[in-house]
């Protein structure tokens, strides 16, 4: 497999999380590998994004964001999950694409003994599921993007994608309406919520091209 080149990651975040959708991540822990392609990702822009975790400048914990670009930033929220981000932009600029969603293609069985769950549409639809699922913690955060336990390819699949949409972003307190949220139109491993968490109207993506203003 070839990964990703870092260029790949080295430019706009908006851009980086449209682009990001179709393409494979591959986990190895050893000889288990599990592999999902992604269908759902988030952008966070900045110190003056209030929903990134660099609004407030640089701490221990957010540091790996103003790190080079293809490297993985993981950290803990809501005191039960882990949340993978991919690293964007130049170094010192605190950018990251979260992980939002991923269908998975490789390693299944492992997976559902993981998670502990019925329905393999249940396994990865959404942040912190696929991070269970993959087995991923705080002890990959800084990894290259390029492998050998974190590897992101283009797609082996054949065909064009689904459209991709826009939306407001998920689960945040401000900035949740920027349309920053990018997601492959009717993929049933697209995260669920409830609630109204999806009010903000879904938009084509690139025939209207999100905004970083």
């Amino acid at each position: 497999m070839r990964p990703l080149p870092k260029t790949f990651y080295a430019r706009d975040t908006l851009t980086v999380a449209a682009e990001l959708l179709g393409c494979e991540l591959w986990v190895s822990r050893g000889r288990q590998v599990c592999a999902g392609r992604i269908v759902e990702a988030e952008a966070y822009i900045g110190e003056e994004d209030p929903a990134c975790h660099a609004h407030r400048g640089q701490t221990n914990r957010n540091r790996v964001m103003y790190g080079a670009p293809g490297i993985s930033y993981v950290y803990f929220t809501y005191g039960n999950h882990w949340m993978l981000n991919f690293v964007t932009e130049r170094e010192g600029f605190p950018a990251a694409v979260l992980i939002r969603a991923v269908e998975p293609i490789e390693g299944i069985a492992l997976m559902r003994r993981r998670r502990n769950v019925e329905h393999n549409y249940d396994l990865t639809s959404g942040p912190g599921k696929l991070t269970a699922a993959f087995e991923i913690n705080g002890a990959d955060s800084g990894l290259p993007l390029s492998g050998p336990r974190l590897t992101v390819v283009k797609s082996h699949g054949s065909g064009a994608l689904p459209r991709i949409l826009t939306s407001g972003r998920i689960g945040v307190n401000e900035g949740h309406e920027r349309l920053w949220r990018f997601y492959l139109e009717d993929n049933p491993y697209v995260s669920k919520f409830r609630n109204g968490a999806r009010s903000n109207s879904p938009r084509r993506y690139p025939a209207k091209r999100v905004s970083r203003a």
